[in-house]
């Protein structure tokens, strides 16, 4: 059998294991974060948030036409479209390692021998194997993200680099260039990872086209690889885009055509010059430039996809973000204007004082006849600048984080010196490291890591090791044992991918640099570039698994170590399999055996239910006010293509600050009707009441909604107050605000039952909580004021509270959502548990319309599903309150047994003592004493190792895990005390001695007050 052939069939195999592994393991529906967006978005052709995937968009559109019409298993079918793109990613790394291995061993004219063909499929089948069972990629293989398709794409190039480098002495080999150029413009309408391997491709063309590499020559080709990378990404990627709007607007707004001419006029002229520039390169044998023009061409002709978002945006679809359907709103949502700037070479710290603002560019919008100026850039000027700031966030949080990090004190203005050792300690060694560690050493376990050393670290599994490191390993927490991320990979593929660096870089240094360059520059290159915020609402692993792509070629290539430095001895044949034998243990069996069981999400349904719920928590034709991520895009998804309860209207306070977001709320949706805004477009475009300030009038009273927001609208000088840069803003002359309530109208509309008639106050009064006014806030005030009781409006349970408006007190649960109530305040609501409740729609819900996401039945619930347990808890909890207050026993009976049919017996952390604790008080008052016993009982137990393992690495490392300890000691004492009150003095007694031990334990730290007998 050829070494081709037999090539091809491993390979296929090793696919057939990934995308196997990848189905088996996938959600089942939409995932949280971006997923949600993304599957809406590709079932309808929209428009997703900056700077745009239309190419994944497109390809995954292809993968839902498996679903035949089946509207809920288009999620399914898109995740199966990672999964497949995530096995072809094995696929190529397979050919990519043996590509190398072939070329290492195997010299030109020397026969292929059975224990070298054994050796070099065995190196690829270990590598490629070991990377199908990487953390990070795994993570982002079972669900609908842009990453699956981008590591695609990265493996094809860099396959495609080594296929040419193999052919590049033949004639037309320079195809595969051609090929990379345009697989790279694909790639582009993906994501942009794929464009950080340029530089170590312009190193394999550099050392197959020089006899004799020289450090010069590398200085050089590095010099040009980073070039080439800067043209792509702002040269075509931005530049061009640029330079054709502004084409258009000499085009519209000098010469009086219409919008797009200077596009059109544009894109001729640079159709025009690649044609006569590549023709000339032709007729005077330039093969260089000639290739550097058809690849720019190509590329071109790649980055192409995104026509589809300004397509697409211009048809007006639900999901329309940025609206980019001119020249300058699509430059500006290629730029990711929408998420700011960050400093990364020179600029301030956390602490630096502001001195200026510095005028920049004009932001140009588009008008009714031309294009008009919606503002200037503008950035501010600090002292205390510095080269490389990267405690560079003036958030309190942040500024807090960095101080404790790096153990600086309030008047230290850090220098470069502590700047580049934030970047070595926490974006580098804590971020990055972290990253790579789990991936290929061990994971503590999956919980947010914020630096305690205590939840979402790395760990190898070997105990000594680990004492040292992360303190007492020998008793460890249930939140480390019991959390299915509690990975042990022993240092095994580290070990095999160091072994493959060192045999890799003495058998052949060349390629060996390449790999190397192609993780740098997928891997720390992006840290730099990053310049990573501390305590990120998430893990960001998956922005650095090219560089793991790079590591599992190490991996492999050990393999081929392990043979000729251990096995020296065997028979070649012999000694091929043993280290393939070796490698395969070591690596990806190991791996696929410790992770499988936390990246199997194919029993749960966790986005997919709590996005039914929160829609089935409105009443009909509701306006549902959402915030995060997490409480929107899976309900964009639900109802985009599950078509589930299309008459409620999502509105996302986080875009609600933009003008194109405030177009589309004004324009009906699915079966929903405009909301009612009144403001006219020219009152709230770009530029226009972005941000409006707060100036006590000392106004006596409270002022009518309606008036003010009239008085924010106006265009009359007189209502407006002079700011600092000359102009004039309207304002808001007062906080304190209301809305007159007709009573009978509240009772029409079914916003109240008529037997609550008495309840309905007639003057809703609330302080609204800001300083100042955005657009969006002026939009919602806009729609309390003229909506009259006809759509209910809610917020979405999970939206901060700040977010409100100060409209807290009028707002009532009934789900997952909390309900706009004119209702006269509860004087009864106590302050340990202020949450009111609309009791009799919230038990309908409960019991009746809502669905747990298999949340008790599931293999493994991610750290984002596990968060819901605790939502839904409280939920169970506050109702079964609610019905005991009012006297419906067995109503509060069903509530309970609907608990622990549904939820999981388990606990993610101490958050969940804290709502087990409030069930356990209302089954104590049901009567149900055996199961309030048996929550407190495990809730004891849980607190006691977790705390004390806390007090175990707390002597060895310092406190940590403070919050941690102070609420575990706070509810076990209210525990002591609940327990005691029931009567169930052998269980309290218990209790208070576990309190006890840990108070001793844990008062070195702290002052503890023990519990008050």
């Amino acid at each position: 059998m050829n070494y081709s052939k037999v090539n091809n069939i491993v390979g296929w195999i090793c696919f057939l294991i990934a995308t196997l592994t990848y189905v088996l393991t996938l959600e089942p529906s939409a995932s949280f974060w971006d997923c949600g967006e993304f599957i809406a978005s590709a079932f309808r052709m929209q428009v997703v948030h900056q700077p745009g995937a239309p190419l994944f968009l497109m390809i995954q559109r292809f993968f839902s036409i498996f679903a035949a019409g089946d509207l809920t298993k288009i999620a399914y079918w898109m995740n199966v479209g990672s999964a497949v793109s995530s096995g072809a990613t094995i696929l190529f790394l397979f050919w990519t390692i043996t590509a190398l291995a072939k070329k290492t061993i195997l010299k030109a004219g020397e026969e292929l021998t059975t224990g070298k063909l054994i050796s070099i499929m065995g190196a690829g089948a270990v590598g490629a194997l070991a990377y199908t069972f990487s953390d990070s990629f795994w993570f982002s293989a079972v669900e609908s993200e842009v990453y699956a398709q981008s590591s695609l794409f990265t493996a094809i190039v860099f396959w495609a680099i080594l296929k040419w480098e193999a052919h590049a002495d033949e004639p037309r080999a320079d195809r595969w260039l051609l090929f990379i150029a345009y697989i790279m413009g694909l790639s582009i309408g993906i994501h942009l990872l794929n464009l950080l391997t340029i530089p170590a491709l312009a190193f394999v063309y550099y050392f197959k086209r020089t006899d004799k590499a020289t450090t010069s020559g590398i200085i050089k080709t590095l010099i040009v690889g980073i070039l080439i990378l800067a043209v792509i990404q702002y040269g075509i990627i931005q530049y061009l885009v640029s330079f054709g709007a502004y084409f258009d607007l000499f085009f519209v707004n000098t010469l009086g055509m219409g919008f797009g001419t200077g596009v059109l006029f544009f894109a001729i002229l640079l159709i025009g010059a690649l044609v006569w520039a590549i023709r000339y390169s032709i007729k005077h044998q330039k093969k260089l430039l000639n290739l550097g023009l058809i690849s720019t061409v190509l590329i071109i002709f790649g980055y192409a996809s995104f026509s589809m978002i300004i397509i697409r945006a211009k048809a007006d679809p639900n999901l329309n973000n940025s609206a980019p359907k001119d020249a300058f709103s699509f430059l500006s949502y290629l730029n990711r204007e929408q998420y700011g700037d960050r400093p990364l070479a020179y600029g301030p710290n956390y602490n630096s004082e502001r001195t200026g603002v510095t005028e920049g560019k004009t932001i140009w919008r588009k008008g009714k006849d031309k294009y008009e100026v919606a503002g200037k850039k503008t950035d501010y000027e600090y002292n205390n600048n510095t080269l490389l700031p990267r405690m560079y966030s003036d958030d309190s949080r942040h500024a807090s984080f960095y101080k404790e990090w790096m153990h600086l004190d309030d008047s230290k203005h850090p220098n470069v010196v502590d700047n580049v050792g934030f970047l070595a300690s926490y974006q580098i060694g804590y971020m990055y490291m972290r990253y790579f560690f789990w991936n290929f050493v061990g994971r503590q376990n999956d919980e947010q890591g914020q630096g305690s050393g205590f939840e979402g670290e790395w760990i190898s599994g070997i105990k000594p090791f680990d004492s040292w490191l992360r303190g007492d390993q020998s008793h460890l927490p249930p939140s480390t044992v019991d959390n299915k991320a509690y990975n042990r990979f022993f240092f095994l593929p580290l070990i095999m991918g160091i072994i493959g660096a060192l045999w890799h870089f003495k058998r052949n240094q060349k390629d060996a640099g390449v790999v190397a360059l192609l993780f740098f520059f997928t891997g720390i290159a992006i840290v730099l570039y990053l310049n990573q915020k501390p305590l990120e609402p998430r893990e960001r692993d998956y922005a650095y698994v090219g560089s793991f792509y790079a590591f599992a070629i190490w991996i492999g290539l050990g393999a081929l170590g392990i043979k000729e430095w251990l096995f020296k001895k065997l028979t070649p044949t012999a000694g091929a399999i043993g280290a393939t034998v070796i490698g395969l243990l070591a690596a990806p069996v190991i791996m696929a055996e410790q992770g499988w069981d936390d990246h199997d999400r194919s029993t749960k349904l966790v986005p997919h239910d709590i996005a039914l719920d929160y829609l089935q928590s409105c009443a009909p034709n509701a306006i549902l006010f959402t915030y995060g991520d997490n409480d929107t895009y899976p309900l964009w998804y639900i109802q985009e293509v599950e078509n589930v309860r299309p008459d409620v209207r999502i509105v996302n306070l986080s875009l609600f600050d933009t003008d194109w977001y405030i177009n589309g709320l004004r324009q009906k949706q699915n079966e929903s009707a405009p909301l009612p805004i009144t403001m006219k477009p020219e009152q709230y475009v770009q530029g226009e009441r972005d941000v409006m300030p707060y100036d006590d009038y000392k106004i006596a009273g409270s002022v009518e909604l309606k008036n003010v927001v009239d008085l924010l609208l106006s265009n009359d000088e007189s209502d407006k107050v002079p700011m600092q840069d000359g102009t004039k803003s309207n304002f808001l002359p007062t906080k304190n605000l209301k809305i007159t309530v007709d009573p009978q109208q509240v009772i029409s509309t079914g916003t109240v039952p008529a037997a609550d008639a008495s309840k309905i106050t007639t003057t809703m009064d609330w302080k609204f909580n800001k300083g100042y006014v955005t657009k969006g806030t002026l939009a919602m005030f806009d729609i309390l004021a003229h909506n009259n009781w006809k759509r209910p409006i809610y917020f979405a349970s999970t939206v901060p509270s700040e977010q409100y408006n100060g409209l807290d007190k009028y707002l009532y649960s009934e789900g997952l959502a909390l309900r706009l109530m004119p209702l006269k305040a509860d004087t009864t609501a106590s302050e340990d548990r202020p949450e009111q409740l609309n009791t009799p729609v919230l038990y309908n819900n409960v019991m009746t319309k809502f669905k747990w996401g298999n949340m008790k039945t599931a293999k493994y619930l991610d750290p984002q599903s596990s968060d819901d347990t605790f939502i839904f808890t409280n939920l169970f909890s506050s109702l079964t309150n609610s019905l005991i207050k009012e006297g419906k026993i067995d109503e509060a009976k069903k509530v309970v047994d609907k608990y622990y049919a549904v939820m999981p017996d388990r606990f993610f952390g101490i958050r969940t003592v804290v709502v087990k604790f409030y069930m356990a008080e209302n089954l104590y008052k049901l009567g149900e004493t055996a199961r309030a016993n048996d929550i407190l009982e495990k809730s004891g137990d849980y607190i006691n190792k977790e705390l004390n393992y806390l007090a175990d690495i707390s002597q060895s490392k310092g406190l940590t895990g403070s919050q941690n300890i102070q609420t575990g000691l706070y509810y076990l004492d209210r525990m002591i005390k609940t327990s005691k009150a029931a009567g169930q003095n052998k269980l309290s007694d218990k209790l208070q001695k576990i309190f006890n031990n840990l108070e001793g334990r844990l008062s070195v730290f702290f002052p503890q007050q023990g519990p008050q007998q």
